[in-house]
């Protein structure tokens, strides 16, 4: 059965890498923009077609107002890339938000920071992958059909993508990420040819709808609120934009320099593909609508339910390239495509965020391990298992799903300025170069827009969307808060408890005497086995026990320890219920209540078996003992196996997989023959 699951792992995985291999997954630039920039870059497609969905509440004469929308939101994108250049170079660890806001704010505002970003990566995954589907499935009827089913398909595919490593993953990336970034540039180039140049007119597939006005002549506060609602809504450009800063580690040499660089190419990438997108919806007319079935009429009457509703981007190449021609189907597969890859950015930010936390002891040690890729195995897990959770939950609907997005990273954002803010404040109080100091005053007016302007976002985001679903990721960040907040506690108990003494010499736990108990059911080669052992630890008192559960089996029991004349005293227990574990428990801690000071040491004998089915046959009574009696105080359980015949097999299969360099033999280390190889006198094994 593990020969299987090995041979399983590595087809899906690949073999396992040593740790020394750890250098060749680092990441150049090429391949560095798709891994950590594809949530950014690829949300092009469906931020501003959310802009003008929001604007189109007030009618098609509220499209005029999008130029400036995107403008802002090209303003905001210039401001956090140039924020985050700062993070990187001040902050090249990895800890991206968590580690500028933990150490200059304080320990709350770094919690909630990664209860931010945690939301957020789960979201980024939840609402890419949906949002794929959805492209999808306008082609593919079966997907429509299946769209929760689909996109959970597609996560445990990119799970699996993932899990064989950083590198692997981005190769594969990288390739629709470039057709994609192309593609789009192409067919804003072209755009402004046929337009501007040719004098050519272009028209979307919706041009010649109309879209029912649901709010008549807003003004005001209202329209500035549907302004604000609408700049929110464009604001999801920004999401992913803190990976880069949170997975530093993973770049070559100079890594500073290199993330720099990288989040510099991401922002002018996205900033030009979001600003076109949007010049040429209104070029070439594009209609959009919340609820398309009515309010979007088609010769004065409304479309229907039947009608589905194309994103801007695909309206805007229809338009540029003509709806049946190679470019317009390759931008389109390639828009598919990454949106599924998108969510690229959450698995290589969430597991890197998780290692981090986990070592300042806010999450569980184990996502601080790397898997056999030299991966964090364990946090790309979790973070596929909570994003297809909510998939399931809100039935993969991006429309549903996208109003709980950007609150979380917005949060990241103000709090991470705001501590680049007192980091310079605090550096500038030491420094007495004159140019260092210009460096430093230069980069804390760039944080503090950064702070500014976000913050100001925020407030604009909690209150558009919260009534909308927003207040869903809030209720996220405070689970994640009060969860990091109780773990915290449990490892700091912990670790007082089990703080060695403050003098070396310090005997206070030392016991007065070790009391040994070796339990029997009946004389066989493995009872007689720990027995041999228990003498040879020459404790202060030995004693072997059993539990009369049958009395004839312990009066053969006796009957027989009488005639083999051991000498170590046999005691017997009787329980009325035919109970095992209770009785034992309860002589053992008589024994420590008779002797606080004495330690009992407890040898159990067990089988080692071969099959996982075996194990299930044996071993079970022990099992249940030692569960107990890991929460009894001052009692120590030593297991002295012994080997059935089956367990050779196992033996062997271990030595296999040993020189098929198994799972985990980087972390066991060089396996060296078994004993049962070396040589006995005569020639023979």
């Amino acid at each position: 059965m593990s020969k299987l699951t090995d041979l399983s792992k590595r087809i899906l995985i690949g073999r396992a890498l040593r740790s020394d291999r750890l250098g060749e997954t680092l990441l150049p630039k090429r391949i560095a923009l798709p891994v950590f920039a594809s949530d950014p870059l690829s949300s092009v497609a469906y931020a501003p077609g959310e802009v003008l969905l929001v604007l189109s509440v007030a009618g098609v004469s509220a499209f005029r107002f999008s130029p400036w929308i995107a403008a802002a939101v090209g303003v905001l994108m210039f401001t956090v890339v140039a924020s985050y250049r700062q993070n990187v170079h001040a902050y090249p660890s990895g800890g991206g938000d968590y580690e500028v806001a933990n150490t200059n704010i304080g320990r709350r505002a770094g919690l909630t920071v990664a209860s931010a970003l945690l939301v957020d990566y789960v979201l980024t995954v939840a609402v890419s992958i949906s949002s794929g589907i959805e492209n999808l499935g306008s082609a593919v009827p079966f997907i429509a059909d299946h769209k929760t089913g689909s996109a959970i398909a597609v996560i445990v595919l990119l799970t699996l993508m993932n899990l064989r490593g950083v590198k692997e993953s981005g190769k594969l990336f990288a390739i629709p990420t470039y057709i994609f970034v192309t593609g789009v540039f192409v067919m804003i180039f072209w755009g402004a040819v046929r337009g501007l140049v040719l004098g050519e007119h272009m028209s979307a597939p919706t041009a010649g709808f109309e879209v029912r006005v649901e709010q008549q002549g807003l003004a005001g506060f209202a329209l500035v609120f549907l302004l604000l609602r609408a700049f929110s809504s464009g604001c999801a450009a920004l999401t992913g934009v803190e990976a880069i800063s949170n997975g530093v580690p993973g770049f070559r040499k100079p890594k500073s320099r290199n993330a720099a660089t990288t989040l510099a190419m991401m922002g002018g990438l996205a900033i030009a593909m979001f600003g076109g997108i949007i010049a040429l919806a209104m070029a070439t007319d594009v209609k959009m609508a919340e609820n398309p079935a009515v309010n979007l009429l088609r010769d004065g009457t409304p479309v229907g339910p039947d009608y589905f509703q194309h994103p801007v981007i695909t309206q805007t190449a229809a338009a540029v390239f003509g709806p049946d021609t190679v470019l317009f189907v390759l931008l389109a597969a390639a828009t598919a495509l990454v949106l599924f890859l998108a969510a690229n950015t959450a698995y290589n930010g969430f597991p890197l965020l998780g290692a981090i936390l986990a070592q300042d002891r806010y999450l569980p040690r184990q996502l601080h391990t790397r898997g056999d890729r030299l991966a964090y195995s364990n946090g790309i897990v979790l973070l596929a298992g909570a994003a297809a959770v909510l998939v399931y939950a809100y039935g993969a609907d991006s429309t549903r799903l996208i109003q709980l997005y950007i609150v979380g990273v917005f949060v990241a954002f103000t709090l991470s300025q705001i501590g680049m803010v007192r980091h310079w404040n605090r550096h500038l109080r030491t420094e007495d170069v004159p140019s260092r100091r210009r460096h430093m005053i230069r980069s804390r007016i760039i944080n503090t827009f950064g702070a500014f302007l976000t913050g100001l976002v925020l407030v604009v985001v909690l209150i558009t969307k919260f009534v909308h679903g927003a207040w869903v990721a809030l209720l996220g960040m405070v689970i994640f808060f009060v969860t990091m907040s109780a773990i915290r506690r449990h490892y700091d108990r912990v670790s007082e408890e089990i703080a060695a003494p403050e003098e070396p010499g310090d005997d206070t736990g030392r016991p007065s005497r070790v009391h040994s108990i070796v339990l029997v059911s009946k004389i066989h080669r493995p009872a007689l086995r720990a027995l041999a052992y228990a003498k040879l630890m020459r404790s202060g008192a030995l004693e072997a026990l059993s539990v009369n559960v049958d009395p004839e089996e312990t009066r053969a029991l006796q009957e027989e320890w009488a005639e083999r004349g051991i000498d170590v005293p046999l005691k017997i227990l009787d329980s009325p219920y035919r109970e095992i574990t209770r009785p034992v428990i309860e002589y053992v801690k008589g024994l420590r209540r008779d002797s606080p000071r004495d330690v009992v040491s407890v040898y159990i004998p067990e089988y080692v078996v071969g099959h996982w089915y075996e194990q299930l046959l044996h071993n079970q009574s022990a099992l249940r003992l030692k569960g107990r009696l890991l929460f009894t105080p001052g009692v120590m359980v030593t297991s002295v196996p012994y080997q059935l015949e089956s367990s050779e097999a196992a033996r062997l299969r271990a030595r296999r997989r040993a020189e098929w360099h198994a799972p985990g033999s980087v972390r066991r280390g060089p396996v060296g023959p078994p004993p049962a190889e070396k040589q006995r006198p005569g020639g023979r094994r």
